[in-house]
């Protein structure tokens, strides 16, 4: 390419993402391709070639996370964010070696009674240096080295472990990533856990988002089958945030619905959001399906969905996610004051 300055190699960036992004004939179909391009200038960004890879890889990397069609130009705050992405990767495997992860419950109670029906199972990590590391900054590099399969295994076991030493009636939902999903042993893998642990299968529910869902849709309805015919509960997480949440309903084996957060945070005053929650329960309710609506923190929010009839409220106003200890007095605790 000879000597190029920083707005030339934009340019070239530029027309080469134009020129791919052009469909193209195969086989008599119209294909199109995507690309992503780092870039590195010398010496600007290194004098070695090993050092021009690594830069150029590491501003390739950043423009792939945020879709594919455009560039990126190497700057040194990129290194040092892979550095640290490298050392939380390495933190996260040590992690699952020594056990730093443990899972936390958020209770899920009758919106009528007010009793403890579920728990859902969330996995924090207690890093020794950093003190609790809030899952969003964990679980999607998580997702992107493939670790997930490791942890989400981690989490259901443990989940299984511990929901088989409670009440009977209290059921425990593990949510799966895509990624969890997408591995064509889940099933067996929920089965082994059951069998390993002693949990009853109806105790177990699995919580799935709707992007999950987008990939295969007969794979999706496959997977989903094996799960069912295991005799867990499936449950539709985030309800309302997709464009097909209502044919996923009618297509796949869903026995709970649960109503994402951003419909509850205006109630009871925002009028829009108050009749989107009521025609979602009452939906639910007709499809013969249970509706848990996450995300309420008052006392408003909570009598406003009871008042609907939902059948199970999880939300701040009922109490944060608590560690295993925790949970079980907490449930002691709505036990004596029965």
């Amino acid at each position: 390419l000879g000597s190029v300055g920083v707005a030339s190699a934009e340019s070239l960036a530029v027309a080469l993402v134009e020129a791919i992004d052009r469909p193209f004939l195969l086989d008599g179909q119209l294909v199109h391709v995507g690309v992503s391009i780092g870039i590195a200038m010398a010496p600007l960004n290194g004098s070695q070639p090993e050092e021009l890879l690594r830069n150029a890889d590491f501003a390739l990397y950043k423009v792939k996370g945020e879709g594919k069609g455009s560039f990126c130009l190497f700057e040194p705050a990129l290194a040092e964010r892979m550095q640290a992405r490298i050392r939380l990767e390495a933190d996260m495997r040590r992690a699952l070696e020594v056990g730093e992860f443990e899972v936390h419950y958020q209770p899920l109670v009758d919106a009528e009674t007010g009793v403890v029906t579920a728990a859902e199972a969330l996995v924090r990590w207690r890093h020794p240096v950093r003190g609790l590391i809030p899952p969003i900054e964990f679980i999607p590099l998580a997702e992107e080295t493939g670790l997930i399969l490791h942890l989400g295994a981690w989490v259901l076991r443990t989940a299984c472990t511990q929901a088989s030493t409670w009440s009977s009636s209290i059921k425990v939902a593990v949510n799966l990533s895509p990624v969890q999903f997408r591995d064509d042993r889940l099933a067996e893998t929920v089965a082994a856990t059951l069998e390993a642990t002693g949990l009853e299968a109806g105790r177990l529910e699995l919580e799935i988002t709707e992007g999950v869902m987008l990939d295969d849709e007969e794979r999706t309805l496959s997977m989903l089958t094996k799960l069912k015919a295991l005799g867990v509960s499936l449950a539709m997480d985030d309800f309302g945030t997709g464009y097909s949440s209502l044919s996923y309903l009618r297509r796949f084996p869903f026995s709970k619905i649960k109503i994402d957060r951003s419909f509850v945070r205006l109630l009871p005053e925002d009028t829009e959001s108050a009749a989107i929650v009521r025609a979602i329960i009452t939906m639910g309710a007709c499809l013969g399906m249970t509706t848990t609506v996450e995300g309420v923190e008052t006392a408003e929010q909570y009598a406003f969905v009871a008042e609907a009839q939902c059948s199970q409220v999880q939300g701040y106003h009922v109490s944060r996610p608590l560690p295993h200890l925790e949970f079980l007095s907490f449930l002691t605790g709505m036990k004596a004051a029965a």
